[in-house]
């Protein structure tokens, strides 16, 4: 078989071998499912791939602002059928920040055309007229006449980009990633190899069709496969976090995948009694990515699950990011063990094993290189560094994008960088890990980074510390401020209501203590706020530069501050 010069030449050849088999599963926010073939979702997507063409949207961006039904994927492969470049964008009754977010993407892809749902076309064509876009074209995908039976797939190869994949914003400004043809392709093998997957395959889960794990990893990449993709609702999962896992009972779900938070969730959530009624006998792999892994939630899910019918070895962790079309490395399906190293060391940027009666940090092992290039490089001098130092990860290989959309400043910065010996072609990931024995061993970002007394500290421990040390603490989120030299401020949500300010003022020692105790660190501030705060991705990961500039333009509202925040002027 003569391979496909193109994903979409892929798709469709796909699509007409499975044309009766079940491609999607759909269910709604009460869990109730609607099913397409691949013979309908073929139609479908053709009759889209028309009206496009006679927009003349042949090679030019196409946003999909929909709510993650049928509709919503046969407008994602409508424009892989027109070539077209798909831009998926939050859906239509996404939050304000989310609104704000499509706008400033439809201007800066300057898309003639929006494809959305007839119910929300008008509302969102009033939004982009307030934002300056008014020549934008909202087509109304479930209200298009059947069409497209004359459709041939269009001239594309594999340099053609067939997505932009926005990132999620938690430590920068959204940019779009340029995916093209041959990065999907690229990554569909990794992805079958990684995962073990065929045309038998029930991949699904929650994630969002703007986000890379929800979009490639749990659609496009069972399309490309033949097997089916079962679609459920961000929204049930975020009111009911359990409800995603018995969605993957129900409909027998075989690989699915979520950030940690979502592990840790279910974890604080489920009862004994939620387990006796759970059956997770047909899960194969659930994959934890898309944000720090923490070893103590994977070994606590894995034993507290086991009741359920989880069997050892489903779960793995594993790094992507959407510079590289989503996969990076994906630890083998073995019950997780971590690796328990010195968090003194660790500090000094080493994983060594711990001495007795020593502080020790257990980290979650990420698996090996998938079909990419992966080195450990110090970031000032891009020297590469020896097996268990922790440096920037920087990343080669077919499935890493070439550059980001119209931003070729942040593209020369970020893509195409040269190691002090002179290999060529890396992507700088901005994150910090360290290898050993092959293992890849994520430990922060370089721009979270805290500098604490010549020690390096990483917020995203602090946090978890800190949301785990009991009642009434939730999220958490551990920045650096500005002062005659650097401080860290603890912004702490606070359920519950009624609290007295003494109570308050008891509540931001526990916090200086447990941070205090854990890593010795001292606080320059502590700052409580309600429940909801802490401002996240659609993955979850916590938006910690956007939480920053809050608290310096002391936006953040505290129910108590043990120091004021810092105004903007100030800093």
């Amino acid at each position: 078989m003569t391979p496909a010069k193109s994903f979409t030449q892929a798709l469709a050849a796909r699509f007409a071998d499975r044309a009766a088999g079940t491609a999607l599963l759909c269910l709604d926010g009460e869990g109730d499912a609607e099913t397409r073939t691949y013979r309908e979702l073929d139609a479908r997507a053709r009759t889209v791939a028309a009206a496009l063409v006679r927009r003349r949207a042949a090679g030019r961006p196409v946003l999909i602002s929909m709510d993650g039904g049928p509709h919503t994927v046969a407008a994602l492969v409508g424009c892989l059928y027109a070539g077209a470049v798909a831009v998926p964008v939050p859906p239509p009754d996404a939050s304000r920040a989310a609104a704000e977010r499509t706008a400033a993407i439809a201007a800066e892809t300057d898309a003639a055309v929006m494809l959305t749902g007839s119910a929300h076309a008008p509302e969102l064509s009033r939004r982009l007229a307030r934002a300056g876009r008014s020549s934008v074209v909202c087509l109304a995908v479930d209200c298009l006449p059947d069409g497209g039976d004359d459709w041939q797939p269009p001239a594309l190869d594999g340099a053609d980009t067939a997505l932009l994949q926005y990132t999620s914003g938690s430590t920068a400004a959204p940019r779009g990633v340029q995916v093209t043809h041959a990065n999907l392709l690229a990554t569909m093998e990794s992805l079958r190899t990684a995962l073990g997957t065929d045309e038998d395959s029930r991949i699904g889960g929650w994630l969002p069709l703007h986000h890379d794990l929800g979009l490639i990893g749990q659609l496009l990449h069972p399309l490309w496969l033949g097997a089916t993709a079962v679609l459920m609702s961000q929204h049930r999962y975020a009111a009911d976090p359990l409800s995603w896992l018995r969605e993957v009972a129900r409909h027998r779900v075989t690989v699915t995948a979520a950030p940690d938070s979502a592990y840790a969730r279910c974890l604080a959530a489920v009862t004994d009694e939620d387990l006796a009624a759970l059956d997770l006998g047909a899960l194969r792999t659930a994959v934890n990515a898309s944000e720090p892994v923490s070893a103590v939630t994977l070994t606590a899910f894995a034993h507290r699950f086991a009741a359920a019918g989880l069997r050892p070895g489903t779960l793995a962790a594993g790094y992507g990011l959407a510079e590289a079309t989503l996969l990076v490395t994906l630890a083998d399906r073995l019950p997780p063990a971590p690796a328990i190293v010195s968090a003194e060391a660790l500090e000094r940027g080493e994983l060594t094993p711990p001495q007795p009666g020593h502080p020790v940090r257990a980290l979650a092992g990420c698996g090996s290189a998938r079909d990419v290039t992966v080195r450990i490089v110090d970031p000032a001098s891009s020297a590469v560094l020896p097996d268990g130092s922790v440096g920037e990860i920087w990343v080669r290989g077919e499935a890493v994008a070439d550059g980001y959309w119209h931003r070729p400043l942040e593209t020369s910065a970020t893509f195409g960088h040269t190691t002090a010996a002179g290999e060529h072609g890396f992507l700088r990931t901005g994150d910090l890990g360290a290898l050993r024995d092959g293992e890849l061993y994520l430990t922060g970002r370089i721009k979270d980074a805290l500098l604490v007394d010549g020690r390096t500290l990483h917020p995203q421990e602090a946090e978890r510390q800190l949301a785990q040390s009991g009642a009434p603490f939730g999220s958490a989120v551990v920045l650096s401020a500005p002062a005659d030299r650097e401080q860290i401020v603890a912004i702490q949500e606070i359920r519950g209501a009624g609290w007295s300010h003494g109570q308050l003022a008891d509540l931001a020692e526990r916090v200086r203590g447990c941070l205090h105790e854990e890593f010795g660190a001292s606080l320059g501030g502590v700052v409580l706020v309600r429940p909801g705060t802490v401002r996240r991705t659609t993955s979850g990961k916590v938006r910690r530069s956007l939480m920053r500039e809050l608290y310096l333009r002391g936006e953040l509202r505290p129910l108590y501050a043990s120091a004021p925040p810092y105004a903007a002027e100030g800093g």
